[in-house]
């Protein structure tokens, strides 16, 4: 099933600002959250809906992306995957949310509004060749992450009870006013180390290194951003682990050039070549593919192959690819070719003659661009 636009879900324009999509992402999470909508399986899809959506608006690099490409910014575990969150994992993630005074939802009954830690993210960078951003790719990384060293044990918090929260109650000129912030014993967790191991760190975990799968998917671009969910740092205790953020880097081709979805390449031919015609063999990111070259083709035209490009990350399609035609003038000649050229000087077969179908290089250009 198609995912529904992230503004349509947040019931918001795409002008909105900041403020007022958090402020209709709250009003949904009242509407369905789980409390309210007891063993109702619809209002719980629509409430982790709702969080996905905020994950991307709420952020002004994803906002952007997901401006520019939609869905197909994320689909590499991107937002939530697809709804695969549970309630604790959208409040750790949303504490100025649920956080707070608002105590979790708890007053709709009595759900709880203990935040579980998350560790921290881990950002690579994944260097990929044009072939590669063409056709997708999957891609295994070793990364070095923190994990809860085996044999770390804990238990409850005696500050907070576990809950993860001390609330503080305040007299004011408003009257008694009641706040809750993370405990700061256990920095949120609810739990504290009971045992560890004499290699793990004070907060039980240790450093390993570990094959992760990326899948990347066709038409990516310079400095695109990919996440994947859970690969990235663990958190102590019943914590839930950060992510592993991938940049992308394109590796510069030898023969190709890459603009937009649309690649170019520069293809010389010979003197003879162009005045008699031929047949070349040229690259592209599938392979190779042979083209004719047309008697008397002028330098500078170009050759379009349709749908030799690069894949739309939209899905809209792909490029093309466009073929410059330079014909090779040669630096030096030997007295026979030279006076065979000295003796075309007047002929009138190589006086230019320019029809309508040669365009200018400026109108060139236009038509690449067009």
């Amino acid at each position: 099933m198609a995912k529904r636009d992230y503004y349509e879900v947040l019931g918001v324009s795409k002008g909105a600002s900041a403020s007022e999509i958090k402020k209709a992402y709250r009003k949904k999470a009242i509407e369905f959250h789980p409390d309210k909508n007891p063993d109702d399986k619809d209002a719980e899809a629509k409430f982790k809906e709702a969080a996905e959506a905020y994950e991307v608006l709420s952020d002004a690099d994803k906002k952007a992306r997901y401006d520019q490409f939609g869905h197909q910014a994320f689909e590499n575990g991107g937002g939530f995957g697809g709804g695969g969150m549970n309630m604790d994992d959208i409040f750790s993630q949303f504490g100025d949310i649920f956080g707070g005074g608002f105590g979790g939802f708890s007053g709709f009954g009595g759900g709880g509004g203990q935040r579980r830690a998350k560790g921290s993210n881990l950002r690579i960078r994944v260097k990929l060749t044009l072939e590669e951003i063409a056709n997708g790719v999957e891609k295994k990384i070793k990364v070095k992450r923190k994990i809860k060293a085996p044999g770390t044990t804990y238990k409850t918090c005696s500050t907070c009870n576990g809950t993860g929260q001390v609330t503080r109650i305040a007299n004011t000129i408003l009257g008694r006013m009641q706040t809750s912030s993370p405990c700061n014993v256990c920095g949120g967790a609810g739990e504290v180390i009971d045992k560890k191991p004499a290699d793990a760190d004070a907060q039980g975990l240790k450093v390993a290194e570990e094959t992760v799968s990326i899948k990347i998917p066709a038409g990516v671009v310079e400095g695109m951003q990919l996440k994947v969910s859970g690969k990235g740092n663990e958190a102590p205790g019943n914590g839930i682990a950060g992510d592993i953020l991938v940049v992308i880097e394109e590796e510069i081709h030898d023969k190709l050039q890459r603009e937009g979805d649309n690649l170019h390449y520069d293809l010389y031919v010979s003197y003879p070549d162009a005045v008699l015609g031929t047949s070349k063999e040229i690259d592209t990111v599938t392979g190779k593919v042979r083209i004719k070259v047309e008697a008397g083709v002028q330098s500078g035209k170009i050759l379009r192959l349709r749908g030799k490009g690069i894949p739309s990350i939209n899905g809209y399609g792909k490029g093309d690819l466009l073929v410059h035609v330079n014909v090779w003038t040669p630096k030096t000649l030997n007295k026979q070719q030279k006076a065979f050229f000295e003796s075309m000087r007047e002929d009138e077969h190589f006086e230019p003659k320019p029809e309508s179908s040669d365009k200018s290089f400026f109108e060139k250009v236009k038509d690449m661009f067009s």
